[in-house]
């Protein structure tokens, strides 16, 4: 699988993961890497940074926002743990 089609199945994933949950639920980037990642060992780990630009590319769209502690934040600026969740 390329990258391009990695990246596409991780924002499908994201989206989809979100729409399955509450309007203000939120999912963690390894959520994603996970239902993304096609084997039964911790491989997804891997896919963990790919699934956090995923996530900026979808805040870029306007589907999705990015926080920590509960509170929207600047992709770029974001540092450590984040949570992904849908835009309200």
């Amino acid at each position: 699988m390329s990258d391009r089609q990695t990246d596409r199945r991780l924002e499908r994933a994201i989206l989809e993961l979100l729409d399955r949950r509450g309007p203000t639920a939120t999912i963690c980037p390894s959520d994603a890497a996970r239902a993304v990642y096609e084997g039964d060992d911790d491989g997804w780990r891997a896919l963990m940074e790919p699934a956090r630009r995923a996530a900026r590319r979808l805040v870029t769209a306007g589907h999705v926002e990015i926080t920590q502690s509960g509170r929207p934040v600047e992709p770029t600026k974001a540092r450590g743990p984040i949570r992904i969740r849908g835009v309200r």
